[in-house]
């Protein structure tokens, strides 16, 4: 992370939210007074306990003046904090910074002080503002002041250090779901890419062998590589994806393949109108069409039939694709075999993590039944 890439100062969160159970409650104007009056009340509590154990003054008679004391002092440091945050907004590490944090420990003490004055003045039944303005009572609770700014400031730092960390471990969890996402888009470019040479080679070598025998024929599939590779480039440069437009690719291929193979290739795509619109992430249903051919209906001298299915199964999108080739067993090994497969598994992991499944079932009456189950994304 560079320079300009430091993390701001965290707005100062409340000293109750250092204990995790109090950082359940969203922040909000009611909850921080609330918390104000309870943190106030439990220091007003403690102190008295200190009196009682090391002083040995009965805590009934002190109680009431420990409450009201540090609830004016803590109420007027609420305000004049929140007061200063409002004014002066939230700023990077630095000067600024150290400056705010400088003017906070003058409020804070300024606050502290004049809590003490006037609890003292309210106590001792004398008039407030002739005690606020009494110079040497104010003087007899500077020190008290002082250990009270120096106290709430280094409660404010320790919330600030966890804001901070939390921030942090935010901006990492993000940085690092953007590497997984951008990683994904890698596999996927590379998928993509793997367009095997030979494919293209066989394809421009029937287009020039029909030239001359069957012109229409020749342009017939040379117009299918078009509508192939159109399909490819705009999978290709797409982020997201539709059912249709993964079947439409799917169909553009078989297509292709069904000039260049004739009567041993015969294929169907079913999918409704409401699944074709569902979305999916691009490029995961090609290669299972690629392995059908490539494994199951290429190795077989009769050819076969491919069929494309897509639906809704309980809550999961169900795309399957079902050839009646050589099957599992009787599928020669090729160079490769398998690459497609692993990848795709691969990014299955990226994108949905155990939520999305492969499944390759050998059908009763030969060939494979290729099952991609995905999660239903938001539309």
């Amino acid at each position: 992370m560079n320079k300009n890439d430091t993390l701001p100062l965290p707005a100062t969160s409340h000293p109750l939210e250092l204990f995790a159970p109090f950082r359940r409650w969203p922040a909000s104007p009611a909850r921080d007074l609330l918390y104000t009056l309870l943190w106030n009340s439990l220091i007003g509590l403690v102190l008295a306990l200190f009196l009682w154990t090391f002083l040995g003054v009965p805590p009934l008679r002190i109680l009431g003046g420990c409450l009201l004391t540090s609830n004016i002092i803590g109420f007027l440091i609420h305000g004049a904090l929140a007061l200063l945050r409002s004014v002066v907004p939230s700023s990077r590490p630095g000067r600024r910074s150290l400056a705010m944090r400088a003017c906070r420990l003058l409020l804070t003490l300024c606050c502290a002080a004049f809590g003490l004055a006037l609890a003292d003045a309210i106590l001792g039944g004398r008039d407030p503002f002739q005690a606020l303005l009494h110079g040497s009572r104010l003087a007899r609770t500077l020190p008290w002041a002082v250990a009270i700014a120096l106290l709430i400031a280094a409660i404010l730092a320790a919330g600030e250090r966890r804001l901070a960390r939390e921030m942090q471990a935010a901006r990492q969890q993000e940085q690092m779901a953007e590497a997984a996402r951008l990683l994904a888009e890698a596999r996927l470019r590379t998928l993509q890419a793997q367009i095997e040479p030979h494919f293209l080679y066989n394809t421009l070598a029937n287009v020039v062998s029909l030239i001359g025998a069957d012109p229409a024929r020749a342009r017939h599939m040379l117009e299918r590589l078009i509508d192939f590779l159109r399909a490819s480039l705009a999978a290709s440069r797409a982020e997201h994806a539709t059912v249709g437009a993964e079947l439409d690719l799917a169909h553009a291929y078989l297509d292709l393949l069904g000039v260049r193979m004739g009567a041993r290739l015969r294929h169907r795509i079913d999918a409704d109108a409401a699944c074709r619109a569902l979305p999916m992430a691009p490029m995961l249903v090609q290669p299972l069409v690629e392995n059908a051919i490539m494994h199951g209906l290429e190795p077989k001298v009769a050819g076969g039939t491919v069929a494309v299915r897509a639906r809704v199964a309980d809550g999961m999108l169900c795309i399957e694709v079902e050839d009646n080739g050589v099957g599992l067993v009787n599928t020669a090994p090729r160079p490769g075999g398998g690459v497609g497969m692993a990848n795709l598994r691969e990014r299955l992991r990226s994108l949905h993590g155990p939520s999305a499944r492969l499944q390759l079932i050998e059908n009763p009456n030969g060939g494979v039944t290729s099952r991609l189950l995905l999660p239903l994304e938001p539309t």
